[in-house]
C-alpha cells in the first residue's frame, strides 16, 4: 500500500516560483508524477521522475519552467515551478507506481495505481 501526502498549494503571482512537495509511505520505490486539473478542464500530465534511474520527462507547457526531483533518503518528490503563469493555476496531484515504464508511457494517468488528495495552486496577475 502507498501513502501520498502533498504539501499545501497556494496562491502566487505571475512570475513567481513555488515548490510542491509529495512525501511517499511506501514499502518500495516507486516512479512518480505530477498531474494538474485546471479549472472546468480534464486533468494533465506535468512531470514524471522514473523508478529506477531518476529519468525525467515533462509536458511541453512546463518544459524549461518546472523541475522534478527527488530525495530519496526522504521518500520525497518535489515539482519547482518557476515563472509560473495564470495558466498554471490548477488542483496539482502526486501519483505514484511500482512500474518502472519508457518515458513516454508515463504521461499516461492510467498506469499510476496511487494518487495524493491534491493541492489548489493559484496564479494571479
Amino acid at each position: 500500500q502507498v501513502q501520498l501526502v502533498e504539501s499545501a498549494g497556494g496562491t502566487v503571482q505571475v512570475g513567481d516560483s513555488l515548490t510542491l512537495s509529495c512525501v511517499a509511505r511506501a514499502s518500495s520505490t516507486l516512479t512518480m508524477g505530477w498531474f494538474r486539473q485546471p479549472p472546468g478542464k480534464e486533468r494533465e500530465f506535468v512531470a514524471a521522475i522514473r523508478r529506477d534511474d531518476g529519468h525525467t520527462y515533462y509536458a511541453d507547457s512546463v518544459e524549461g519552467r518546472f523541475t522534478i526531483s527527488r530525495d530519496r533518503t526522504k521518500s520525497t518528490v518535489s515539482l519547482h515551478m518557476n515563472s509560473l503563469k495564470p495558466e498554471d493555476t490548477a488542483v496539482y496531484y502526486c501519483a505514484a507506481t511500482t512500474r518502472n515504464y519508457a518515458l513516454s508511457f508515463m504521461s499516461r494517468q492510467d498506469l499510476y495505481s496511487y494518487w495524493g488528495q491534491g493541492t489548489q495552486v493559484t496564479v494571479s496577475s
